[in-house]
Protein backbone atom coordinates (compact mmCIF):
# COMPACT_ATOMS: atom_id res chain seq x y z
CA UNK A 1 0.00 0.00 0.00
CA UNK A 2 1.69 3.08 -1.10
CA UNK A 3 2.43 6.12 1.76
CA UNK A 4 0.96 9.73 1.06
CA UNK A 5 3.77 11.92 2.13
CA UNK A 6 2.63 14.86 4.83
CA UNK A 7 2.37 18.45 2.96
CA UNK A 8 2.56 21.86 4.21
CA UNK A 9 -0.75 23.09 4.94
CA UNK A 10 0.42 27.05 3.13
CA UNK A 11 3.04 28.27 0.92
CA UNK A 12 3.64 30.63 3.55
CA UNK A 13 4.31 27.43 5.88
CA UNK A 14 6.70 26.07 3.83
CA UNK A 15 8.72 29.42 2.95
CA UNK A 16 9.14 29.86 6.69
CA UNK A 17 10.16 26.72 7.56
CA UNK A 18 12.65 26.47 4.91
CA UNK A 19 14.27 30.25 6.17
CA UNK A 20 13.83 28.47 9.17
CA UNK A 21 16.10 25.74 8.57
CA UNK A 22 18.48 28.26 6.28
CA UNK A 23 18.14 30.96 8.76
CA UNK A 24 19.05 29.80 11.84
CA UNK A 25 22.48 29.75 13.18
CA UNK A 26 24.01 29.42 9.78
CA UNK A 27 23.19 33.18 10.11
CA UNK A 28 23.14 34.14 13.22
CA UNK A 29 25.63 32.78 14.76
CA UNK A 30 28.01 31.01 12.16
CA UNK A 31 28.26 33.78 9.81
CA UNK A 32 29.63 36.67 12.00
CA UNK A 33 32.28 35.14 13.39
CA UNK A 34 33.21 33.73 10.07
CA UNK A 35 33.22 37.07 9.15
CA UNK A 36 35.07 38.16 11.35
CA UNK A 37 37.82 35.94 11.20
CA UNK A 38 38.12 35.78 6.65
CA UNK A 39 38.21 39.70 6.01
CA UNK A 40 35.28 41.23 6.83
CA UNK A 41 33.04 43.08 4.44
CA UNK A 42 35.02 40.91 1.76
CA UNK A 43 34.02 37.85 2.86
CA UNK A 44 30.59 39.03 2.81
CA UNK A 45 30.27 40.74 -0.76
CA UNK A 46 31.62 37.02 -1.39
CA UNK A 47 28.88 35.36 0.29
CA UNK A 48 26.94 37.40 -1.18
CA UNK A 49 27.83 36.31 -4.67
CA UNK A 50 28.11 32.67 -4.05
CA UNK A 51 24.51 33.04 -2.38
CA UNK A 52 23.05 34.54 -5.43
CA UNK A 53 24.60 32.95 -8.60
CA UNK A 54 25.46 29.70 -6.79
CA UNK A 55 22.46 29.08 -3.92
CA UNK A 56 19.93 30.35 -5.81
CA UNK A 57 19.99 28.04 -8.54
CA UNK A 58 21.25 24.98 -6.44
CA UNK A 59 18.45 25.89 -4.22
CA UNK A 60 15.80 25.22 -7.06
CA UNK A 61 17.33 22.35 -8.19
CA UNK A 62 16.51 20.56 -5.38
CA UNK A 63 13.08 22.15 -4.53
CA UNK A 64 12.36 20.23 -8.12
CA UNK A 65 13.88 17.48 -7.49
CA UNK A 66 12.04 17.09 -3.93
CA UNK A 67 8.60 17.95 -5.43
CA UNK A 68 8.83 15.94 -8.85
CA UNK A 69 9.78 12.80 -7.03
CA UNK A 70 7.59 13.90 -3.92
CA UNK A 71 10.02 11.63 -1.77
CA UNK A 72 12.89 11.78 1.07
CA UNK A 73 15.93 12.11 -0.69
CA UNK A 74 17.64 9.14 -0.85
CA UNK A 75 14.22 7.53 -2.78
CA UNK A 76 14.04 10.96 -4.89
CA UNK A 77 18.00 10.29 -6.77
CA UNK A 78 16.94 6.82 -6.98
CA UNK A 79 13.46 7.01 -8.53
CA UNK A 80 15.48 9.79 -11.09
CA UNK A 81 18.20 7.49 -11.60
CA UNK A 82 17.47 3.86 -10.79
CA UNK A 83 20.09 0.91 -10.82
CA UNK A 84 22.81 3.76 -10.54
CA UNK A 85 24.64 5.36 -7.82
CA UNK A 86 23.47 8.81 -7.52
CA UNK A 87 21.30 7.99 -4.47
CA UNK A 88 24.43 8.06 -2.51
CA UNK A 89 24.20 11.73 -2.46
CA UNK A 90 21.06 11.68 0.11
CA UNK A 91 22.93 9.13 1.53
CA UNK A 92 25.65 12.00 1.96
CA UNK A 93 22.96 13.99 2.88
CA UNK A 94 21.81 11.89 5.81
CA UNK A 95 25.51 11.46 7.07
CA UNK A 96 26.06 15.49 6.68
CA UNK A 97 23.25 16.23 8.46
CA UNK A 98 23.72 13.71 11.04
CA UNK A 99 27.10 14.74 11.78
CA UNK A 100 26.38 18.49 11.58
CA UNK A 101 23.40 18.14 14.32
CA UNK A 102 26.05 16.48 16.38
CA UNK A 103 27.63 19.53 16.64
CA UNK A 104 24.76 22.36 16.42
CA UNK A 105 22.78 20.97 19.06
CA UNK A 106 25.81 21.69 21.35
CA UNK A 107 25.45 25.46 20.30
CA UNK A 108 21.44 24.75 20.86
CA UNK A 109 22.67 23.49 24.52
CA UNK A 110 24.41 26.71 24.89
CA UNK A 111 21.43 28.62 24.49
CA UNK A 112 19.24 26.75 26.54
CA UNK A 113 21.70 26.93 29.54
CA UNK A 114 21.64 31.46 28.73
CA UNK A 115 18.17 31.08 28.21
CA UNK A 116 17.89 29.56 31.76
CA UNK A 117 20.42 32.14 33.08
CA UNK A 118 18.37 35.28 31.73
CA UNK A 119 15.68 34.33 34.21
CA UNK A 120 17.64 34.25 37.23
CA UNK A 121 20.79 36.59 35.98
CA UNK A 122 20.44 40.75 36.12
CA UNK A 123 22.35 41.88 33.54
CA UNK A 124 22.42 45.43 33.22
CA UNK A 125 25.74 47.14 33.88
CA UNK A 126 27.77 44.38 33.06
CA UNK A 127 30.79 43.91 31.12
CA UNK A 128 31.71 42.31 28.09
CA UNK A 129 34.15 40.86 30.18
CA UNK A 130 32.17 39.25 32.74
CA UNK A 131 29.94 38.16 30.14
CA UNK A 132 33.27 36.25 28.41
CA UNK A 133 33.65 34.75 31.38
CA UNK A 134 29.98 33.67 32.30
CA UNK A 135 30.15 31.78 28.36
CA UNK A 136 33.81 29.79 29.23
CA UNK A 137 32.41 28.58 32.49
CA UNK A 138 28.89 27.49 30.20
CA UNK A 139 31.09 25.63 27.81
CA UNK A 140 34.18 24.37 29.93
CA UNK A 141 31.54 22.85 32.44
CA UNK A 142 31.53 18.96 31.14
CA UNK A 143 27.97 17.99 32.86
CA UNK A 144 26.31 21.47 32.28
CA UNK A 145 27.76 21.39 28.41
CA UNK A 146 26.20 17.64 27.60
CA UNK A 147 23.05 18.00 29.95
CA UNK A 148 22.23 21.28 27.90
CA UNK A 149 23.22 19.30 24.42
CA UNK A 150 20.84 16.59 26.09
CA UNK A 151 18.08 19.26 26.53
CA UNK A 152 18.57 20.71 22.71
CA UNK A 153 18.41 16.96 21.62
CA UNK A 154 15.19 16.53 23.33
CA UNK A 155 13.31 19.26 22.21
CA UNK A 156 14.17 18.52 18.81
CA UNK A 157 12.91 15.13 18.79
CA UNK A 158 9.70 16.14 20.44
CA UNK A 159 8.86 18.18 17.99
CA UNK A 160 9.89 16.34 14.75
CA UNK A 161 7.99 12.90 16.26
CA UNK A 162 4.79 14.98 15.93
CA UNK A 163 5.31 15.10 11.87
CA UNK A 164 5.37 18.55 10.06
CA UNK A 165 2.81 20.18 10.05
CA UNK A 166 1.98 20.33 14.27
CA UNK A 167 5.50 20.58 14.74
CA UNK A 168 7.62 22.31 12.05
CA UNK A 169 5.51 24.46 10.35
CA UNK A 170 3.24 25.84 13.80
CA UNK A 171 6.52 26.51 15.56
CA UNK A 172 7.81 28.40 12.32
CA UNK A 173 4.75 30.17 11.48
CA UNK A 174 5.28 32.51 14.73
CA UNK A 175 8.95 32.41 15.54
CA UNK A 176 10.36 33.39 12.88
CA UNK A 177 8.12 36.94 12.22
CA UNK A 178 9.19 37.72 15.85
CA UNK A 179 13.04 36.95 15.24
CA UNK A 180 12.90 39.44 12.64
CA UNK A 181 11.44 42.35 14.43
CA UNK A 182 13.50 41.53 17.49
CA UNK A 183 16.83 41.98 15.44
CA UNK A 184 15.34 44.91 13.82
CA UNK A 185 15.41 46.48 17.45
CA UNK A 186 18.59 45.16 18.30
CA UNK A 187 20.54 46.43 15.09
CA UNK A 188 18.91 50.51 16.41
CA UNK A 189 20.67 49.94 19.76
CA UNK A 190 23.96 48.39 18.14
CA UNK A 191 24.55 50.91 15.97
CA UNK A 192 23.71 53.80 17.81
CA UNK A 193 26.34 53.06 19.93
CA UNK A 194 29.76 54.75 20.47
CA UNK A 195 32.43 54.03 17.73
CA UNK A 196 29.81 51.70 16.16
CA UNK A 197 30.31 52.76 12.71
CA UNK A 198 33.75 51.49 12.72
CA UNK A 199 31.79 47.94 12.66
CA UNK A 200 29.84 48.90 10.24
CA UNK A 201 32.47 49.48 8.11
CA UNK A 202 34.32 46.53 8.49
CA UNK A 203 30.98 44.51 7.75
CA UNK A 204 29.93 46.36 5.43
CA UNK A 205 32.95 47.98 2.82
CA UNK A 206 35.32 45.32 1.43
CA UNK A 207 39.06 44.83 2.64
CA UNK A 208 40.61 42.53 -0.53
CA UNK A 209 44.08 42.72 1.41
CA UNK A 210 42.78 40.96 4.03
CA UNK A 211 41.50 38.08 1.61
CA UNK A 212 42.83 34.37 1.76
CA UNK A 213 42.31 31.65 0.23
CA UNK A 214 40.33 30.11 3.20
CA UNK A 215 38.19 33.13 2.58
CA UNK A 216 36.95 32.18 -0.60
CA UNK A 217 36.63 28.48 0.64
CA UNK A 218 34.81 29.71 3.55
CA UNK A 219 32.60 32.14 2.35
CA UNK A 220 31.57 29.47 -0.23
CA UNK A 221 30.73 26.87 2.52
CA UNK A 222 28.51 29.62 4.46
CA UNK A 223 26.16 30.06 1.14
CA UNK A 224 25.42 26.51 1.01
CA UNK A 225 25.40 26.10 5.10
CA UNK A 226 23.10 29.82 5.34
CA UNK A 227 20.44 28.07 2.77
CA UNK A 228 21.18 24.58 4.28
CA UNK A 229 22.21 23.38 0.85
CA UNK A 230 24.30 20.59 -0.51
CA UNK A 231 22.59 18.27 1.98
CA UNK A 232 19.64 17.73 0.14
CA UNK A 233 17.14 18.93 3.20
CA UNK A 234 15.50 21.16 0.63
CA UNK A 235 14.63 17.82 -1.73
CA UNK A 236 12.96 16.35 1.37
CA UNK A 237 11.28 19.61 2.71
CA UNK A 238 10.11 20.14 -1.40
CA UNK A 239 8.64 16.64 -1.32
CA UNK A 240 5.85 17.71 1.17
CA UNK A 241 5.10 20.66 -1.02
CA UNK A 242 1.74 21.27 -3.11
CA UNK A 243 1.95 20.86 -6.93
CA UNK A 244 0.19 24.28 -7.44
CA UNK A 245 3.09 26.41 -5.39
CA UNK A 246 5.89 28.39 -7.14
CA UNK A 247 8.88 26.68 -6.81
CA UNK A 248 10.77 29.91 -8.52
CA UNK A 249 9.22 32.03 -5.86
CA UNK A 250 9.54 30.33 -2.97
CA UNK A 251 13.56 29.78 -3.50
CA UNK A 252 13.76 34.08 -3.91
CA UNK A 253 11.64 34.03 -1.21
CA UNK A 254 14.15 31.85 0.75
CA UNK A 255 17.52 33.76 -0.59
CA UNK A 256 15.79 37.27 0.47
CA UNK A 257 14.80 36.30 3.14
CA UNK A 258 18.46 34.98 4.46
CA UNK A 259 20.29 37.20 3.21
CA UNK A 260 18.22 39.88 5.09
CA UNK A 261 18.82 38.32 7.96
CA UNK A 262 22.47 37.45 6.99
CA UNK A 263 22.73 41.41 6.94
CA UNK A 264 20.97 42.12 10.31
CA UNK A 265 23.27 39.34 11.85
CA UNK A 266 26.29 41.65 11.09
CA UNK A 267 24.96 44.90 11.72
CA UNK A 268 23.73 43.81 15.05
CA UNK A 269 27.13 42.33 16.07
CA UNK A 270 30.00 44.30 14.51
CA UNK A 271 29.23 47.35 15.28
CA UNK A 272 29.08 46.38 19.16
CA UNK A 273 32.46 44.22 18.76
CA UNK A 274 33.98 47.57 18.02
CA UNK A 275 32.37 49.74 20.29
CA UNK A 276 33.18 47.80 22.88
CA UNK A 277 36.92 47.28 21.62
CA UNK A 278 36.43 43.63 21.17
CA UNK A 279 38.20 41.29 18.68
CA UNK A 280 35.56 40.81 15.17
CA UNK A 281 37.47 37.46 15.19
CA UNK A 282 36.47 35.99 18.37
CA UNK A 283 35.14 33.16 17.36
CA UNK A 284 32.00 31.15 18.21
CA UNK A 285 31.68 32.94 21.29
CA UNK A 286 30.70 36.60 19.71
CA UNK A 287 27.15 36.11 20.13
CA UNK A 288 27.19 35.06 23.73
CA UNK A 289 29.52 38.11 24.81
CA UNK A 290 28.44 40.77 22.62
CA UNK A 291 24.84 40.68 22.18
CA UNK A 292 24.49 40.34 25.84
CA UNK A 293 26.60 43.48 26.46
CA UNK A 294 24.67 45.08 23.84
CA UNK A 295 21.04 44.08 25.94
CA UNK A 296 23.17 45.30 29.35
CA UNK A 297 23.30 49.16 27.63
CA UNK A 298 19.32 48.85 27.24
CA UNK A 299 16.89 50.41 28.69
CA UNK A 300 14.20 46.59 30.04
CA UNK A 301 18.02 45.08 29.06
CA UNK A 302 17.11 41.46 30.81
CA UNK A 303 13.53 41.51 28.94
CA UNK A 304 14.88 41.98 25.53
CA UNK A 305 17.96 39.63 26.70
CA UNK A 306 15.14 36.64 27.48
CA UNK A 307 12.65 37.42 24.56
CA UNK A 308 16.07 37.13 22.35
CA UNK A 309 16.90 34.11 23.66
CA UNK A 310 13.64 32.53 23.32
CA UNK A 311 13.32 33.52 19.98
CA UNK A 312 17.07 32.71 19.37
CA UNK A 313 16.25 28.55 20.70
CA UNK A 314 13.32 28.94 18.33
CA UNK A 315 15.70 29.83 15.20
CA UNK A 316 17.57 27.23 16.31
CA UNK A 317 15.42 24.53 16.46
CA UNK A 318 13.76 24.67 13.39
CA UNK A 319 17.55 24.58 11.87
CA UNK A 320 17.85 21.53 13.70
CA UNK A 321 14.14 20.01 12.66
CA UNK A 322 15.17 19.74 9.54
CA UNK A 323 18.28 18.10 10.09
CA UNK A 324 16.72 15.58 12.08
CA UNK A 325 13.78 15.75 10.04
CA UNK A 326 16.62 14.72 6.97
CA UNK A 327 17.64 11.32 8.93
CA UNK A 328 14.21 10.68 9.84
CA UNK A 329 12.45 10.77 6.46
CA UNK A 330 15.42 8.59 4.92
CA UNK A 331 14.19 5.61 7.56
CA UNK A 332 10.54 6.20 7.71
CA UNK A 333 10.46 6.52 3.63
CA UNK A 334 6.37 8.54 4.54
CA UNK A 335 5.44 5.64 6.67
CA UNK A 336 3.89 7.95 9.39
CA UNK A 337 3.62 4.63 11.92
CA UNK A 338 7.60 4.44 12.29
CA UNK A 339 8.07 8.22 12.60
CA UNK A 340 7.85 8.48 16.09
CA UNK A 341 10.66 5.45 16.59
CA UNK A 342 12.74 6.86 13.98
CA UNK A 343 13.11 10.15 15.39
CA UNK A 344 14.19 8.50 19.37
CA UNK A 345 16.59 6.48 17.54
CA UNK A 346 17.99 8.65 15.42
CA UNK A 347 17.97 11.99 17.87
CA UNK A 348 19.94 9.59 20.71
CA UNK A 349 22.38 8.46 18.30
CA UNK A 350 23.19 11.77 17.31
CA UNK A 351 23.22 13.21 21.09
CA UNK A 352 25.87 10.19 21.50
CA UNK A 353 27.71 11.25 18.51
CA UNK A 354 27.51 15.37 19.86
CA UNK A 355 29.42 14.18 23.28
CA UNK A 356 32.80 15.25 22.09
CA UNK A 357 31.90 18.29 20.88
CA UNK A 358 30.03 19.43 24.07
CA UNK A 359 33.49 18.34 25.45
CA UNK A 360 35.90 20.44 23.38
CA UNK A 361 35.59 23.12 25.31
CA UNK A 362 36.50 21.31 28.48
CA UNK A 363 37.83 18.16 29.19
CA UNK A 364 38.59 17.57 25.49
CA UNK A 365 39.78 20.54 24.51
CA UNK A 366 43.13 19.56 22.95
CA UNK A 367 43.52 19.90 19.57
CA UNK A 368 43.48 15.70 18.89
CA UNK A 369 42.36 16.55 15.10
CA UNK A 370 44.74 18.16 12.73
CA UNK A 371 45.49 21.10 15.61
CA UNK A 372 41.44 21.51 15.80
CA UNK A 373 39.21 20.01 18.64
CA UNK A 374 36.85 17.83 17.88
CA UNK A 375 34.65 20.72 17.39
CA UNK A 376 35.85 22.70 15.01
CA UNK A 377 37.32 19.17 12.99
CA UNK A 378 32.97 18.27 12.75
CA UNK A 379 32.50 22.01 11.85
CA UNK A 380 35.03 22.35 9.05
CA UNK A 381 34.35 18.73 7.68
CA UNK A 382 30.75 19.89 7.19
CA UNK A 383 31.32 23.26 6.38
CA UNK A 384 34.41 23.01 3.96
CA UNK A 385 34.30 19.55 2.08
CA UNK A 386 30.70 17.66 2.78
CA UNK A 387 28.69 20.93 2.14
CA UNK A 388 30.49 22.18 -1.04
CA UNK A 389 30.82 18.15 -2.43
CA UNK A 390 27.12 17.57 -2.24
CA UNK A 391 26.17 20.85 -3.39
CA UNK A 392 28.92 19.88 -6.33
CA UNK A 393 27.08 16.34 -7.23
CA UNK A 394 23.34 18.06 -6.79
CA UNK A 395 24.58 20.93 -9.43
CA UNK A 396 25.75 17.98 -11.83
CA UNK A 397 22.88 15.39 -11.61
CA UNK A 398 19.85 17.73 -11.88
CA UNK A 399 21.05 19.04 -15.71
CA UNK A 400 22.20 15.36 -16.22
CA UNK A 401 19.79 13.36 -15.11
CA UNK A 402 16.27 15.09 -15.41
CA UNK A 403 15.74 16.06 -18.85
CA UNK A 404 15.41 20.15 -19.38
CA UNK A 405 11.75 19.60 -20.99
CA UNK A 406 11.24 17.79 -17.84
CA UNK A 407 12.32 20.50 -15.53
CA UNK A 408 10.82 23.51 -17.14
CA UNK A 409 7.63 21.82 -16.66
CA UNK A 410 8.15 21.03 -13.31
CA UNK A 411 9.39 24.71 -12.92
CA UNK A 412 6.78 26.05 -14.84
CA UNK A 413 3.99 24.56 -12.39
CA UNK A 414 2.15 27.31 -10.48
CA UNK A 415 3.08 30.98 -10.79
CA UNK A 416 6.46 29.83 -12.75
CA UNK A 417 9.10 31.65 -14.11
CA UNK A 418 9.37 33.51 -17.46
CA UNK A 419 11.29 31.68 -20.04
CA UNK A 420 14.23 33.76 -20.24
CA UNK A 421 14.96 32.84 -16.58
CA UNK A 422 14.52 29.48 -17.50
CA UNK A 423 17.09 29.14 -19.20
CA UNK A 424 19.64 31.40 -17.38
CA UNK A 425 19.10 29.48 -14.43
CA UNK A 426 19.48 26.10 -16.78
CA UNK A 427 22.75 27.96 -17.56
CA UNK A 428 23.71 28.48 -14.40
CA UNK A 429 22.77 24.96 -12.77
CA UNK A 430 24.55 23.03 -16.08
CA UNK A 431 27.99 25.09 -16.38
CA UNK A 432 28.31 27.69 -13.71
CA UNK A 433 27.48 26.41 -10.41
CA UNK A 434 28.96 22.70 -10.81
CA UNK A 435 32.43 24.46 -12.47
CA UNK A 436 32.71 27.61 -9.79
CA UNK A 437 31.97 25.21 -6.61
CA UNK A 438 35.18 22.70 -8.07
CA UNK A 439 37.55 25.50 -8.60
CA UNK A 440 36.37 27.03 -5.59
CA UNK A 441 37.18 24.19 -4.13
CA UNK A 442 40.32 23.05 -5.67
CA UNK A 443 41.97 26.58 -5.26
CA UNK A 444 41.42 26.86 -1.90
CA UNK A 445 43.01 23.61 -1.01
CA UNK A 446 46.17 24.63 -3.33
CA UNK A 447 45.39 21.75 -6.21
CA UNK A 448 45.40 24.72 -8.54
Amino acid sequence: MSKTPEQWTSKLGFILAAAGSAIGLGAIWKLPYVAGSSGGGAFFLIFLLFTLLLGLPLLLAEFTVGRYTQKEAISAYRTIAPGGKWHWIGKLGVCTSFLLLSFYSVVGGWIVVYLFRAFTLNIQGMSPEEFGAMFENTISNPVLAVLAHLIFILMTILVVQGGIQKGIERSSKFMMPALFILFVIIVIRSVTLDGAMEGVRFFLLPDFSSMTRETVLFALGQAFFSLSLGVSIMVTYSSYLKSQESLPKSAVSIVGLTIFISILAGLAIFPAVFAFGLEPAEGPPLIFIVLPAVFSSIPLGNLFFISFMFLLLFATLTSAFSLLEMVVASITKNDPSKRKKSAWVAGTLIFLMGIPSALSYGILADPYFFGLTFFDFADFIVSNILLPLGAFLIAVFVPLKISKKTLSKEIQKGAGMKQFWFEAWYILIKYVTPVAILIAFLHVTGII
